[in-house]
């Protein structure tokens, strides 16, 4: 009985943790922001003055402004749909791409380009707004197209392997669309590679308004993943519209991935790492813990994008190597702490 009551008021206690933690990822946000002001391709420098040095306030207001908040929004966009993954399919290795997303929206982005001529670099309001698109359509088609192979979302391993195949053959497609479209070949390099360096304000009011869109529709469906984190059996007996509920989870998960992958490219392991991050800090409902996750991946991205500047300055890396790299060793670390843990239960 005294255990029992002990682990509850642990609990409790991580619970209360989740109000300072939101507080303390919003400062730490702020003051990332104000030093991406001060990151260019020489490293960092001082913010020039506004009356004194009007070019440099430009570079600093129209590149490296938007720059660094798209980055900020991308990293949340991202972190909310590994959140709602791993909710969805009771799978702590669940990310974002899971189910074949980020293949369709690459080839919904390379379908754009080819057919369209609409390019990931473009500054314009309608040719972000479109690509957006096309990869929300890539993304839901990939999804979709993976639910029917695994004949629903209630085995698994059967999922992971359909999205495994679903992600190779919308891979095999966009190669094939580069085949026969070489001209687009060096922007959809950029966009493989993962890049925030042409993200614009067209881009990042997009992101924001779609941000704030699906954090909401998360929040709003959160109790059905409260319920699934208890079984299946008990969310039925709960009388939630589950099929419902899930179409609409699926729709946020597609809707965020595939707008973040368009506007910044393949970005890795902030989706899975950032949910783990929250857990391993404090207990609580699946709708905080998806905004939660949404600013820790903020941090977590815009974190990284700074260091892809400065790292290597003139140069500069691109910031989904950087992630790939740092998430697959923290992924390996988590791995090898949870087999340790393990082992000294048995």
């Amino acid at each position: 009985m005294s255990a029992a009551l002990a682990a509850s008021a642990r609990a409790t206690g991580r619970r209360r943790l989740a109000v300072p933690m939101a507080l303390a990822l919003l400062l730490t946000s702020g003051l990332l922001l104000l030093l991406g002001l001060m990151v260019g391709s020489t490293g960092l420098d001082a913010l020039p003055t506004l009356h004194r040095d009007a070019p440099g306030w430009q570079i600093v207001w129209d590149i490296r402004l938007p720059r660094s908040l798209g980055a900020w929004l991308t990293g949340a966009l991202l972190g909310l749909a590994g959140a709602i993954a791993q909710g969805l399919f009771r799978n702590p290795l669940a990310d974002p791409y899971l189910l074949g997303s980020a293949s369709g929206a690459s080839l919904g982005v390379a379908l754009a380009m080819a057919l369209l001529g609409v390019s990931p670099l473009a500054t314009d309001w309608l040719a972000r707004v479109g690509l957006s698109g096309a990869a929300f359509a890539g993304a839901v088609f990939a999804v979709l197209l993976t639910l029917l192979l695994a004949k629903g979302m209630q085995h698994t391993l059967r999922l992971l392997l359909a999205g495994v195949v679903v992600g190779v053959v919308l891979g095999a497609l966009t190669s094939l669309v580069l085949i026969l479209s070489p001209d687009i070949l060096q922007s959809m390099q950029s966009f493989v590679l993962g890049s925030t360096v042409f993200v614009a304000w067209p881009a990042c009011g997009l992101m924001a308004f779609v941000a704030v869109l699906c954090a909401l529709s998360a929040w709003v469906m959160a109790p059905v993943l409260d319920a699934l984190a208890l079984g299946e059996a008990t969310a039925k007996s709960l009388g939630l519209p589950l099929p419902v509920m899930r179409a609409g989870l699926i729709g946020v998960l597609a809707l965020a991935t595939g707008t973040a992958v368009a506007q910044t490219g393949l970005i890795a392991f902030v989706g899975l790492a950032a949910p783990h991050l929250v857990r391993s800090l404090v207990g609580t409902t699946q709708g905080a813990l998806a905004l939660l996750s949404g600013l820790t991946g903020a941090v977590l991205l815009l974190a990284a994008d700074l260091l892809a500047r400065g790292l290597m300055a003139p140069r500069e890396l691109p910031v989904g190597v950087l992630t790939a790299v740092l998430g697959g060793a923290y992924l390996l670390w988590l791995m090898h702490r949870q087999g340790v843990v393990r082992q000294a239960g048995a």
